[in-house]
């Protein structure tokens, strides 16, 4: 008897536990090969722009004026001096995408945070006061959602003046109402549950209900709409770079330097395709990303 129950004891603790949530996610998110793939590219570009001082073989700004328009290495006329060839100007366009790779990465992260925060803040107060309170917010963030995205950020440039810092700014407007309606969504499912009302009943205050009750449980859907949303900030910076009112030259921004080699692309390919394909490469892993984070944060989703 006494074997036995340790036995018993020790699968129940061992083999017969269940999975840590982490394993688990891990189980279900690497089911969709599109999203682990988006994964891996995003963490070796972030690996890039972490490191692109030692990488990138010259600085962004460097000119060689000797090598003006200088093809890809492989071409006629190319060097292996220059493996992506040069730009109008003579840099080197191998490290100025490298160092793109930073300041899109720093574009996103800044524009998702604010967002995240304004958005969650705006939306738990619509959630838990409803009323007078959750009719300005709403009727305010159905007011942005009424603009085109990139109109509204164009406009928001316009009167903030152009710069990348005024561009992150405004491209965090246009993404607020995303945050906003999902976090109010979420918490208006969540406010009527079991554990919110004993938090309540055991007199926890407005904030700790909210931040510490309430928001943790509404984490997942808010993790998707911020991988989803970082993509969309890179899109949005590059374009509004591209029309002149984002990052300035000569900052290595990869919509910058479409703009810059608009001129060239019949003439020289290279200054206009490699930008692109960077932009092109790194929004699409984010969304891929983002759909093995819903399938995988999703319970719906999940196979049983």
């Amino acid at each position: 008897m006494d074997n036995a129950s340790i036995n018993t004891g020790g699968n129940t603790g061992g083999n017969g536990a269940p999975p840590s949530p982490l394993r688990e996610f891990w189980a279900y998110f690497r089911e969709n090969r599109g999203a682990v793939a988006g994964l891996y590219i995003i963490i070796a570009i972030t690996v890039v722009a972490l490191f692109a001082h030692v990488i990138a073989p010259y600085s962004p700004t460097e000119q060689f004026r000797d090598h003006l328009l200088q093809p890809p290495a492989w071409q006629e006329g190319g060097s292996w001096h220059f493996l992506l060839g040069t730009d109008a100007v003579g840099r080197d366009m191998l490290s100025r995408i490298i160092y793109g790779a930073r300041f899109s990465l720093f574009i996103g992260g800044v524009v998702v945070s604010l967002s995240l925060v304004v958005g969650i803040s705006l939306g738990l107060l619509a959630g838990f006061l409803r009323g007078a309170v959750e009719t300005v917010i709403m009727r305010l963030m159905d007011i942005i959602l009424a603009f085109p995205s990139l109109l509204l950020a164009l406009v928001m440039v316009a009167l903030l003046g152009p710069g990348l810092v005024n561009a992150m700014i405004a491209i965090a407007l246009v993404l607020q109402p995303h945050f906003v309606r999902l976090t109010r969504a979420q918490v208006i499912n969540e406010r009527s549950r079991d554990y919110v009302i004993a938090s309540r009943i055991a007199g926890a205050g407005p904030l700790r209900l909210m931040f510490i009750t309430v928001l943790p449980n509404c984490m997942a859907p808010l993790i998707v709409q911020s991988t989803m949303s970082f993509s969309t900030a890179i899109l949005d910076a590059a374009a509004l770079g591209f029309l002149g009112m984002g990052a300035q030259p000569p900052t290595p921004e990869w919509g910058t330097m479409l703009a810059e080699a608009r001129e060239f692309i019949l003439s020289a390919w290279w200054v206009v395709s490699f930008p692109g394909i960077a932009i092109l490469v790194t929004v699409l892993s984010f969304n891929l990303m983002g759909d093995g984070l819903r399938d995988a944060l999703d319970p719906k989703l999940k196979r049983s």
